[in-house]
């Protein structure tokens, strides 16, 4: 059973506006767009791991996608969470081409690609961690003590992978290519047979972490250390991405390419949400959208489909729980949109 589904993660609908709003020249800008293509790659290899995970059975695996758990300052990121009455699995997927090496002495993970040699963070050392994580977060809620277990599943069809050191052997049974990713499942069941949580529990836990989870939409800003400031504003074209474009008889025109639009403004607001503030106002949303008549900001705000609070010039609106995924499926999101066309690859 499915308790959270897969969705586009918020941090590269971040990572897309940036790209989007910041200069060209900003001193980061590189490497915002290598995570974003690092992460959408990333996306990818999970949603494929997706027809695999089809063939549990769905009244014994409860399924958590892309959770996002606080952990302090930081962020706990698990890309999958299987929960049974027996164990909980934490699953981590690398979509990564040519050779890959687990060095389990030192805790090093390279990827070789046309004997060009490149160090990432070790997935078998971060998974330890989000097993710790998981394991006190059940503690501290008075659950049974189930076995917390990883996996790390390799879902790139054409990629290798070796594991060396002296913890090999614990690392081993641990990693996998998607096509085997069931017969790893069966050697957790057959090493976690004893029921600790009972359906009551599973449910409970399941409704837990569906609550914590959450998006620090500003790490991602403190970690490229970016301001207000350096963001572009306006409203850009889904067209041609020009910005900002003209309010022309209750449609957007832009003056580079000629298209006009009813609703770029969504993804104005979109951005804003992303990386400015959680909620907004009349005079914020002329600010950043740049549209010179507070009675045109209030149309295009109330027919967002937002939330409001407060009256008047303290009216705030608010982006609804689905309103990043319903507008993402919207037709002003085209299909060969950056963020729909790297993840289709």
């Amino acid at each position: 059973m499915i308790i959270k589904k897969r969705t586009i993660p918020l941090v590269i609908l971040i990572l897309e506006a940036l790209c989007r709003r910041l200069p060209l020249n900003y001193p980061k800008y590189q490497q915002i767009l290598e995570e974003l293509g690092r992460r959408q790659a990333g996306y990818q290899g999970e949603v494929s791991l997706d027809y695999y995970l089809r063939l549990l059975p769905i009244d014994k695996y409860m399924i958590l996608h892309d959770l996002n758990l606080p952990d302090g300052d930081y962020n706990c990121q698990i890309d999958t969470l299987l929960l049974t009455p027996e164990f909980a699995l934490i699953i981590e997927v690398k979509n990564m081409a040519g050779k890959l090496i687990f060095d389990t002495e030192n805790r090093q993970f390279t990827q070789i690609i046309h004997e060009n040699e490149k160090g990432y963070p070790d997935p078998i050392s971060q998974a330890e961690r989000h097993q710790e994580y998981i394991k006190k977060l059940m503690v501290d809620h008075k659950f049974p003590p189930v076995p917390v277990d990883y996996l790390c599943v390799i879902s790139n069809n054409y990629s290798s992978y070796v594991i060396t050191g002296k913890n090999a052997y614990k690392v081993k049974p641990r990693v996998c290519k998607s096509d085997a990713f069931i017969n790893k499942i069966q050697f957790f069941e057959n090493m976690y047979s004893t029921p600790q949580l009972t359906a009551k529990d599973l449910r409970k836990l399941g409704r837990l972490l569906v609550k914590m989870n959450t998006i620090p939409t500003n790490y991602i800003l403190k970690k490229y250390e970016i301001k207000k400031e350096d963001i572009k504003p306006g409203v850009f074209c889904p067209n041609c991405n020009h910005v900002p474009l003209i309010r022309k008889k209750q449609q957007w025109f832009c003056p580079s390419c000629g298209k006009l639009s009813k609703d770029a403004h969504i993804n104005a607001l979109m951005d804003y949400f992303l990386l400015i503030d959680s909620k907004i106002t009349n005079r914020q949303f002329r600010e950043f959208g740049q549209i010179k008549s507070e009675d045109v900001a209030k149309r295009l705000l109330r027919s967002a489909n937002l939330i409001s609070s407060g009256t008047k010039k303290g009216r705030v609106y608010f982006p609804k729980e689905d309103f990043f995924i319903m507008n993402i499926n919207s037709p002003i999101n085209a299909a060969d949109s950056p963020i729909k066309r790297k993840i289709r690859r």
